[in-house]
């Protein structure tokens, strides 16, 4: 954190508690007066003169404000809880690039995986079986090469990128709506603990004790996206939010790929919506990696994901037989396109399996 007066520090933090100040007029006072300080202690008419709402000024001087930056102040002091400012030497470089980047960003944990390559995995909140089977799958696999997994620890799709990436040793980060006294939803509190004591980290850029409101989390989902190389839908209907994280990484010059499903399957249609726009259509690992040039994975050890004997793998057993595309396995094993995808990634972790262009093959043992 840049080194501040104490006196400035409690400034920003009120700053950052008004109300109706986002990150753009935030900015703007810092450009106008060099400090918070200066800003709070100018006249309301210099604040209005900068096109500023009354109500934030007015409220500068409120005791609830001086409460909740004071309550700050405190939860800074705990080990492992951050404070990132925009003009910090160490704030995420990808993210400074966003022309609405947070002026503050809370951490509670690593605030250093910030700077590591970070993949996007998200979805429905609704997601099905296979969805979030491949998830976590995609998860594990990414977590493996090296990637720290970013998401938005909701329910469905984001959950399972969570525990995907914990289950191999990797990281991960949740980017949340809420400010992070305030987890929500709260059948993800033990998850949300867990990312944090497992080397991983929970960011918001809210007041940490912002309530969950629902304009918040489309808002959020710029941090998500901004922070990240690249986005992978896994599982989306045309409703889902996914899609407008989706739209912001395309905006902000990010990847964008996404998981085909079936035709009958509603929570493909965003996905296939994507694809159509022209995200990059992604059926395994290899696709994804391979759009990233510069990077080389690294297959996780043998001793972190067991093998699958071939007798409980019909998938593996027809790969011996001929190599087959994703299509053709779904067919000739009676299973979905994302149950197969799935397994073929577990396999493809395992070293059963390898694809070559637009083929399954399996490896010899």
């Amino acid at each position: 954190m840049t080194c501040l007066s104490p006196a400035e520090l409690e400034a920003r933090l009120r700053l950052h508690c008004l109300p109706q100040l986002g990150p753009k007029r935030f900015r703007r006072l810092f450009s106008a007066f060099d400090s918070a300080s200066a800003a709070l202690s100018a006249p309301a008419s210099a604040w209005r003169a900068l096109g500023l709402p009354a109500s934030s000024a007015a409220a500068r001087r409120c005791d609830e404000v001086r409460e909740r930056a004071a309550a700050a102040l405190a939860w800074l002091e705990q080990p492992g809880q951050q404070l990132l400012m925009f003009d910090d030497d160490n704030y995420p470089a990808l993210l400074a690039e966003l022309d609405d980047a947070p002026p503050l960003l809370f951490v509670q944990g690593d605030a250093g995986l910030l700077e590591r390559p970070q993949l996007a995995l998200v979805g429905s909140r609704n997601a099905s079986r296979p969805g979030l089977q491949t998830a976590e799958a995609f998860a594990r696999s990414l977590a493996s090469a090296g990637f720290v997994i970013t998401s938005g620890l909701a329910l469905g799709i984001d959950g399972a990128a969570h525990q995907g990436a914990l289950q191999v040793g990797g990281r991960t980060v949740a980017v949340l709506g809420t400010g992070l006294c305030q987890i929500y939803p709260p059948r993800h509190k033990a998850l949300a603990l867990r990312i944090a004591a497992e080397g991983g980290a929970l960011v918001s850029e809210l007041p940490l004790d912002s309530a969950p409101q629902a304009s918040n989390f489309p808002r959020r989902n710029r941090i998500i996206s901004g922070l990240s190389l690249g986005v992978l839908v896994v599982e989306a209907g045309l409703a889902s939010g996914s899609l407008i994280t989706a739209r912001l990484a395309a905006e902000q010059g990010r990847e964008v790929w996404a998981i085909p499903g079936s035709i009958h399957h509603p929570g493909a249609k965003g996905c296939h919506q994507l694809i159509r726009d022209g995200a990059q259509l992604v059926e395994g690992v290899d696709d994804l990696l391979q759009s990233l040039h510069n990077w080389q994975y690294q297959p996780p050890a043998a001793a972190v994901l067991p093998e699958l004997p071939i007798s409980e793998s019909p998938l593996l057993a027809l790969l011996h037989a001929a190599p087959q595309s994703s299509e053709s396995l779904a067919a000739a094993s009676g299973q979905s396109l994302s149950e197969v995808l799935a397994q073929l990634t577990e396999l493809e972790l395992s070293g059963a399996v390898q694809r070559q262009q637009t083929l399954w093959l399996a490896c010899s043992r």
